[in-house]
């Protein structure tokens, strides 16, 4: 899909500066998986979910973009026509970076589901993990031919079922009773955070974060 349609010139336009981000797709990714828990969260929840991870603050036209994108998401996967797509750079931009940018994408939907309390089910452990494992793809230049551009189109085609079956059958939680958003309070003062995104979480959720927080090749 191309950049103007898919909304990546948008979401790089709006985040690519924010310098605690890899790439637009990390952040889309951190999205999906929260929001196959939660229900959208609004401007201001979204400003403690990113403070909590250590962002600074939004800037009005991005925390727009973002919270709009999120009620447009929420709904795409609920959609029975199955949709969603993963946001990643089109065709245009060298394969190594559609690759890191899938990475990137993968890392995000397992710490959003993670810092949401997403409880795995027994069918879903399989699938995290396989998550876990495109997240630490490292790209070498052998794949830039045909045959990588094919297992890119296929790990495109596998990942973006994943947060539907994520989404589907769970009664979403109000984003405000996410162990995430508990520990800061609507009106706490955001304490400074650690490098660790999954040390701000409170204890009952530690488990997933970790179980499913990829290291990331160097």
């Amino acid at each position: 899909m191309q950049d103007d349609i898919s909304g990546w010139n948008d979401w790089s336009a709006a985040f690519e500066a924010i310098p605690e981000l890899n790439s637009p797709s990390e952040l889309q990714g951190l999205m999906t998986g929260m929001l196959c828990v939660t229900q959208a969260p609004t401007a201001e929840q979204w400003q403690l979910v990113l403070a909590q991870l250590g962002f600074e603050r939004l800037d009005d036209a991005a925390l727009q973009l973002l919270t709009e994108e999120a009620e447009d998401l929420a709904h795409a996967l609920s959609d029975a026509e199955m949709d969603y797509m993963p946001l990643l750079p089109d065709d245009e931009h060298p394969l190594s970076e559609r690759v890191a940018s899938l990475s990137d994408w993968c890392s995000g939907l397992l710490l959003g589901f993670g810092l949401a309390g997403g409880a795995v089910r027994p069918d879903e452990a399989e699938l995290l993990a396989d998550v876990q494992q495109i997240a630490t793809i490292a790209f070498d230049d052998g794949d830039d031919d045909e045959d990588g551009e094919i297992s890119y189109a296929d790990l495109v085609e596998f990942v973006r079922f994943i947060p539907l079956s994520l989404a589907t059958g769970r009664d979403k939680i109000a984003p405000q009773k996410t162990a995430l958003l508990a520990s800061a309070g609507a009106t706490a003062a955001i304490q400074p955070f650690a490098d660790d995104a999954s040390e701000q979480v409170s204890e009952p959720f530690l488990g997933v974060v970790e179980m499913f927080q990829p290291e990331r090749p160097s």
